[in-house]
């Protein structure tokens, strides 16, 4: 059950828009489908502490299109994370995000700490972690043990048995879990990329992914595969205690 000093922390991911008003991705106008994934978190939860965007805001890595994101996540009253994904250009996002906390690597709030790591490899599909973002990592972890761990990144870090996706995954991802496993603290892995939603645990680390605000992949695909499900968002409540509701 959650408790007082609870917090509320909303993922969303792949929304994947362009520059244009009525572009699509795969056939659904994704500011049509973003606009209304966050009517239904506006719905449902109003009042988030953290919101995390978790890569490919932009299809096209256009100036256009981060704007729009940023228009459209604006009403938000709570810090908003982004993070690089496979479509995302760095600077074209930097230059709309500005100097402000948006792509902050850290964020302490309460008992929790937010860790926001960088997969992206220009001009690539996979992911992949530099060896400047694994030490901020261990850094941070070794840094304040008592603080509540969630590590936030792009890339799947794990084989979810659909043979395309696995192959465009985080490369390094024995060098990320060698680095968890060094610290207790660490509560959730949180990711994006997949277009599906996973639950799971490795040792009493929580994995989970979520779905896109626009189109799906199918579970369990060998090759590049639809699903039919709707766009979709994750919430997260972050108890003091360590434990989490989603």
């Amino acid at each position: 059950m959650s408790d007082d000093n609870s917090l509320c922390f909303i993922q969303i991911t792949d929304p994947h828009l362009r520059k244009e008003a009525d572009g699509t991705l795969l056939g659904m106008n994704t500011r049509s489908s973003l606009d209304a994934v966050l009517q239904l978190i506006q719905s449902n939860h109003p009042n988030p502490d953290v919101v995390l965007a978790s890569g490919d805001a932009a299809q096209d890595g256009s100036i256009e299109a981060y704007r729009c994101f940023q228009n459209q996540v604006g009403f938000f009253d709570a810090p908003i994370y982004w993070l690089s994904g496979n479509h995302d250009n760095r600077e074209a996002m930097t230059t709309v995000v500005g100097e402000g906390a948006s792509l902050d690597k850290v964020a302490r709030i309460g008992s929790w700490q937010f860790i926001f790591l960088d997969s992206l490899v220009d001009g690539r599909v996979y992911g992949h972690l530099a060896e400047s973002e694994l030490t901020l990592l261990d850094n941070t972890l070794s840094e304040r043990p008592d603080l509540h761990s969630i590590v936030c990144f792009h890339h799947h870090p794990i084989d979810i048995g659909s043979e395309w996706l696995d192959n465009i995954g985080l490369k390094n991802r024995d060098q990320l879990l060698a680095v968890i496993d060094k610290h207790e603290n660490v509560r959730s892995l949180i990711w994006g990329h997949i277009h599906q939603e996973i639950d799971q645990y490795r040792n009493d680390v929580r994995l989970l992914a979520t779905p896109s605000t626009c189109v799906q992949f199918l579970p369990s695909s060998k090759d590049f595969a639809i699903d039919r499900l709707a766009p979709g968002y994750r919430w997260l409540i972050l108890n003091s205690d360590g434990s989490i509701e989603t």
